[in-house]
């Protein structure tokens, strides 16, 4: 004689199709122990109401038998029948595909402390600063400024702002030849300049020098303003600085008074106006007679012609 529990009627129906429960196991992908506690009706073994109804469900499927009636047996064993009698659908599972409890656990953990990390960071990166944090910025700002505030103030204008010197513009009164070169020896110029013709020295040149046989035929200006003579006249200079600074450092020449009964210089140290080159020293030269009657001449012709160099 057979029961009418929902676990004999199971069992009946597998030995009635000859399957073993291993079977059904494979077919309903669930495991051996806990269809052995259906076929027991024992469904107080399984996890809970929902998977006793499921397990049952799925092995009536698989045996052939009305999982309806099995899943209102199933309830009432358990005491929960259901005057409806709702359908379930179960879904069975491998139970191998199942993750372990260790798993489930540590995943939780690691996701407990990648979210309170991130709370933390949103906290402290879109945090308002506090009062007494823009207080001390503000604080050190202004520290900082009153020292440099101080000394820009404490200073004259000139050392704040040195005025710069003008350009050097070389102009030649006559054909001269000239070179001009830095501290490296580079050569900025050379050539012969026809009379009339200007130069102005690179400012950003390294110390820049000249090299010329005519000091006297070049005309020197810093900013405009005409500076002495770079040299005696018809006399060779090389390695004379014609920077700004440089020309503007130099003294003043000293113009040596004239004798009475001393001859005027002759006119190769004046200046192309008739007046003395600044800077120029010379000698008295006793002219001879030839020479005398050639300027004599020259005078009443309204000319005045260059005087060869004295030897």
């Amino acid at each position: 004689m057979t029961q009418n529990r929902p676990g004999d009627l199971l069992r009946l129906a597998r030995e009635k199709r000859g399957m073993t429960l291993a079977g059904v196991a494979e077919v309903t992908r669930i495991a051996k122990r806990q269809l052995e506690a259906v076929e027991r009706s024992d469904f107080a073994a399984l996890p809970g109401t929902p998977y006793a109804v499921g397990f049952a469900r799925a092995y009536a499927r698989a045996v052939g038998a009305d999982e309806v009636e099995i899943a209102r047996g199933v309830r009432e064993e358990l005491g929960t029948s259901d005057p409806t009698d709702r359908y379930e659908m179960f879904e069975p599972v491998d139970p191998a595909r199942i993750p372990p409890r260790r798993l489930a656990w540590i995943a939780a953990i690691l996701a407990l402390v990648l979210g309170t990390a991130y709370a933390v960071w949103r906290t402290q990166f879109f945090a308002a600063s506090t009062d007494q944090e823009v207080s001390d910025l503000a604080n050190r700002a202004s520290t900082q400024a009153a020292p440099a505030s101080a000394q820009g103030a404490g200073q004259p204008a000139s050392a704040v702002a040195p005025a710069m010197p003008g350009p050097v513009v070389l102009t030649a009164l006559q054909d001269v030849w000239l070179r001009i070169y830095d501290a490296q020896g580079v050569r900025l110029l050379e050539k012969q300049m026809a009379k009339g013709e200007s130069f102005t020295v690179p400012p950003q040149a390294n110390n820049p020098m000249i090299l010329t046989g005519r000091p006297n035929a070049l005309a020197v200006t810093v900013g405009g303003k005409p500076v002495a003579p770079l040299g005696p006249p018809e006399k060779t200079i090389s390695d004379l600085p014609i920077s700004a600074a440089a020309l503007l450092a130099r003294p003043a020449p000293a113009q040596a008074p004239v004798a009475d009964g001393q001859q005027q210089p002759p006119s190769s140290a004046l200046q192309p106006d008739g007046g003395a080159a600044a800077g120029s020293s010379w000698e008295p030269v006793a002219l001879s007679s030839s020479t005398r009657k050639v300027l004599d001449e020259a005078e009443q012709a309204g000319t005045r012609p260059t005087p060869p160099a004295a030897q």
